[in-house]
């Protein structure tokens, strides 16, 4: 294990290249130098070369790869200036062009949904909508993946991937956050099946999008017993249901051997509040929700009758068809507990145990009723103190009220050097100047007993989350407008994801400082610095030569053959370039091989289209780019999990093609 991690921090860390890193370049620079004397220009032999350039530095890490993303832009940028030295009459992309990609639709478009994504959020709509997925998925992957990638999928089918995949990052997020599960185990399905459904449908993706004009611009060098007809908007709606199942079934089966638990997200489990509980006072309290039976002695009790005899502190309840009661004017020692009511319990392991027994409760095996606001995320254990000056001196908990009134729920308090807790009639003891007492509450609660005078709040580093939940209806009102100019409208996706967040802006869903902030610049600079290879690689002839060395090759075999072929160059072609620029460049060449070969036109063409969505070996996807800092990934967790679903993908495409059509 160590050995393992000794070998991540060696990739990761800048300045230092191993031994592997070395032979590896010796062996793309050898297949350069090879590509370069049998291809049939200049042009091309440069453009080979800095795509193995490309290549090595994702592979290997070298640098982070929005460095290596930037740097390959700059080299295309002096081509230019060193043109005459590298045998080129002018640089291999116009500088004039050259930062096109910060502009371009897509860039703009992921910066826009980013924007959208973090509006929604700050609502709370996505805080509930993880709630939900928790309530009904539990806490395990299995469950969980299941029911994320599916709803992403059917979104995604619908509506452009990266914005799915944006939508739904927070609530992955929260997920995480609640369920313990690392966001490096959750987001990589919910990224590729958000991709996947842009096959569902001739709307989910933009080489789809763009299949029938391409198709009614190849009829017109056609004749007339040739001509295809344009795809109907259900026609891949089967395949692309069968490439989504096989992605959620692939990650549920395979999931824990091929995603990573990455050491940044692994940590999620760091926000328990019962662990500094522990560490500090060295005390074992777990927290847990308990159902009481319709039959259970404890029905009728009230809190104040079980609490300390049985060393538990009830900080939550739920009553049937109700909302979960947390926080202050909820709870009082005069509460009565119901039957079918759910407690959420704060105990020692053991007292806990002991108190389930006596009365026959249920103890469930994670938060359900809970999950939402007793997360990590809105609730904890927080230490104050009582100040020489507080009014509350002399006082008890239980004389003030205190978990009625401030919402406060006292579970220990630590005096000369020893703590007492609950069983130690805690409550009942009048406070002195410099108590410290260790309570379980609200961190919205705690930043309001910030400022009151009778404590001083301790705990400082807790989530200090200002929701907005009266902005529900702008942001939904926006998102909608969004949304609508997408699907029913020609309008550039760009500018119609940008209308949505500015109107979350000028709305005051979000104020322009969480704008900036929600935007993932190294995703923009990824994006927007690859952009120009793909239009060197286009405009130079790279991709048409590669394609035509491909059919060379498997020109004469069966047409299923061909058709595989057609598929991995699309493949090939997605990773290196637009997925609308591969669809442009090949559909015409698989339109020719199909006719040459007495396959379907229109099927070759449909191949290229679906294929060009098979970007999962690296993070050149707008939605791989997207989940890469989230996530925590490297590229190489992309080329683990992304080379078995790239297989997966081209064998499933093929063989449901030839069923289907």
């Amino acid at each position: 294990m160590n050995k393992l991690a000794d070998e991540e921090q060696t990739i990761t860390k800048p300045g230092i290249i191993s031994p592997k890193q070395i032979i590896a370049a010796v062996v793309f620079a050898g297949l350069a130098l090879y590509l370069a004397n049998i291809v049939p220009t200049a042009e091309i032999a440069w453009i080979t070369a800095i795509l193995m350039l490309t290549v090595y530095l994702f592979a290997f890490e070298v640098v982070g790869v929005d460095v290596a993303a930037i740097t390959v832009m700059v080299l295309l940028g002096l081509t230019t200036l060193l043109a005459p030295l590298m045998g080129l009459e002018q640089g291999l992309v116009d500088n004039k062009h050259l930062f096109d990609g910060f502009a371009s639709n897509a860039v703009m478009s992921i910066v826009a949904v980013m924007i959208l994504g973090a509006g929604l959020d700050k609502t709370g709509i996505m805080s509930k909508v993880a709630a939900l997925i928790l309530k009904y998925g539990g806490t395990t992957e299995k469950r969980i993946i299941p029911i994320i990638s599916a709803t992403v999928g059917f979104i995604s089918s619908f509506m452009q991937n990266v914005g799915a995949a944006a939508l739904f990052l927070p609530v992955v997020s929260r997920i995480s956050a609640r369920s313990g599960l690392p966001m490096s185990r959750l987001l990589m399905p919910m990224g590729f099946t958000a991709i996947l459904g842009g096959t569902m449908t001739m709307v989910g993706s933009s080489p789809l999008i763009l299949l029938n004009d391409l198709i009614l611009s190849s009829n017109k060098a056609l004749p007339a017993e040739q001509q295809m007809e344009p795809w109907g908007l259900f026609s891949v709606t089967p395949v692309g249901i069968v490439l989504i199942a096989t992605g959620i079934i692939y990650f549920v089966v395979a999931g824990r051997f091929v995603l990573p638990a990455t050491r940044s997200e692994s940590n999620t489990r760091g926000t328990d509040p019962m662990r500094y509980f522990h560490d500090v006072y060295g005390v074992d309290y777990t927290l847990n929700e308990l159902v009481v039976p319709d039959t259970s002695d404890l029905v009728g009790k009230k809190l104040d009758d079980v609490e300390t005899i049985y060393r538990v502190r009830i900080i939550a309840s739920k009553r049937t068809g109700e909302e979960p009661r947390v926080g202050p004017g909820t709870h009082a020692r005069d509460t009565v507990i119901q039957k079918g009511m759910v407690l959420g319990v704060i105990a020692d392991p053991d007292d806990l145990s002991h108190f389930v027994q006596k009365y026959g409760l249920k103890k469930r095996k994670g938060l359900r009723s809970f999950s939402e606001s007793l997360a990590a995320t809105k609730a904890g254990i927080a230490e104050l103190v009582i100040p020489p000056g507080s009014s509350l001196i002399g006082k008890s908990a239980r004389d003030i009220w205190m978990r009625k009134t401030y919402g406060l729920a006292t579970i220990g308090l630590h005096r000369n050097g020893k703590t007492m807790r609950e069983g130690d009639d805690i409550r009942n003891i009048p406070f002195q100047a410099g108590d410290t007492l260790v309570v379980h509450t609200s961190w919205e609660t705690l930043a309001r007993t910030e400022k009151d005078r009778n404590f001083v709040v301790v705990t400082t580093e807790y989530p200090r989350e200002e929701l907005r939940p009266n902005k529900v209806l702008p942001a939904a009102i926006s998102f909608s407008i969004a949304l609508a100019l997408v699907l029913f409208t020609d309008i550039r996706l760009s500018v119609a994801l940008l209308t949505g967040a500015m109107g979350m802006v000028l709305s005051g869903v979000l104020n322009i400082e969480e704008a900036y902030d929600a935007v993932s610049w190294k995703t923009v600079f990824l994006l927007a610095s690859l952009i120009p290879l793909g239009l060197a690689v286009e405009t130079t002839g790279t991709a048409k030569w590669i394609a035509d060395q491909v059919l060379i090759v498997v020109g004469h075999m069966p047409i299923w053959v061909i058709q595989t072929s057609v598929a991995v160059l699309a493949t090939f072609f997605t990773l290196v370039m637009s997925n609308v620029g591969a669809t442009v460049l090949l559909v015409p060449l698989a339109v020719n091989i199909a006719i040459g070969a007495g396959a379907s036109p229109a099927v070759f063409a449909l191949t290229v289209a679906l294929a060009t969505s098979n970007s999962f070996l690296l993070p050149t996807h707008q939605v791989n780019a997207l989940i890469m800092g989230p996530g925590g990934y490297r590229v190489m967790d992309f080329m683990k999990a992304g080379g078995v679903m790239t297989v997966l993908f081209i064998v499933v495409l093929i063989i449901m093609m030839s069923l289907v059509f």
